[in-house]
């Protein structure tokens, strides 16, 4: 097997919502294979700019509010401009509203579906022009696990990842033939500022571990290996595939 075919030395990957969390850990696992990183979202990047910065690699952090019209448009261009290019999309931001459903409001609907699901399409749009013209690239959008169920409260998160999940399908069979994969991630429950309520309810964190088969919640780090994959060589014949990252939570 060839020694560098987890290696993305010499590439350059565009990941939102990088501040934190999964964003964070997907970023930082990036720049460990050997990318560079240009961080976008609205929150302060500079934890995420150290880490990766000690590694050696470069970071570059801009400022997009992806529930913006023109944002998608507007980062790529500043993108590409910095950086030179872009060989990595990794769609990660988003946003989550609960509520009943039938006091779920259609500003909270449209909000989750601008950021989830519209900006999403618009980035691999953007980008995907990009690496039409370069002939490669990878792209991988973050679904979940509500990719597949219907989950609890949560209408536009569900809908707007069940729609994430087929895009990603549609744009990988319009793009494989011309050198760009594209897959999607979806974490199990995760150790991050979006599940801290989950976590600090005694008794809903109780049921959600009890279903995860290995027993504990996943962190962030836990998609380092799986974005590294889907991002290098490696995965040259993998195409419009949801990979679950849910301590087996699919399986159970």
């Amino acid at each position: 097997m060839k020694n560098d075919l987890y290696s993305l030395k010499g590439k350059v990957a565009l990941v939102t919502g990088a501040s934190r969390g999964l964003g964070q850990g997907m970023a930082v696992g990036l720049a460990e294979a050997g990318a560079d990183v240009i961080g976008a979202g609205i929150s302060d990047m500079s934890e995420t700019q150290s880490k990766i910065e000690a590694l050696g690699r470069k970071f570059y952090e801009l400022k997009a509010d992806l529930s913006e019209p023109d944002a998608a448009k507007h980062l790529v261009l500043k993108a590409v401009e910095e950086a030179g290019k872009i060989d990595i999309l990794v769609n990660n931001a988003g946003i989550i509203r609960r509520s009943d459903a039938e006091k779920f409001s259609d500003e909270d609907w449209h909000a989750v579906i601008n950021v989830n699901l519209h900006s999403v399409f618009q980035l691999c749009r953007e980008v995907g022009n990009h690496m039409l013209e370069n002939g490669s690239g990878k792209i991988i959008n973050i679904a979940s696990m509500l990719s597949f169920q219907g989950g609890l409260r949560v209408p536009a998160y569900t809908a707007s990842k069940h729609a994430v999940a087929g895009l990603t399908k549609s744009l990988a069979n319009e793009w494989v033939s011309k050198g760009i994969n594209v897959n999607a991630i979806a974490p199990g429950y995760m150790e991050t500022d979006n599940t801290e309520a989950l976590r600090a309810n005694e008794e809903r964190n109780a049921f959600i571990t009890s279903r995860i088969p290995k027993g504990e919640w996943g962190k962030p780090d836990d998609l380092k290996g799986p974005v590294v994959f889907l991002a290098s060589e490696a995965s040259s014949y993998v195409n419009g595939h949801v990979l679950c990252v849910d301590g087996g939570w699919m399986s159970s």
